[in-house]
């Protein structure tokens, strides 16, 4: 079986995701995984932020430094 490839997002997609990237850690820090949409964690895994680490979802170097540089960002508007 091959893997299928998925369609790259519309960047208004991939800006919703990235806008509620902390909202989806601090999900996954308090293990409410299940409260995060299922076609939003194939899109996160798709775009490289989030990866499947033995059987539970984690954020990928790429997820990190997105937050980092969000939480940057709200730093510098306040």
């Amino acid at each position: 079986m091959m893997n299928a490839v998925a369609p790259p997002l519309a960047p208004a997609r991939r800006d919703a995701l990235r806008d509620e990237l902390p909202a989806t850690v601090d999900l996954l820090r308090r293990r409410r995984a299940a409260d995060i949409a299922e076609d939003d964690i194939e899109a996160y895994v798709a775009l490289h932020w989030l990866e499947w680490h033995g059987g539970s979802l984690r954020l990928t170097t790429t997820g990190e430094n997105l937050c980092k540089h969000l939480a940057s960002q709200r730093t510098a508007a306040l």
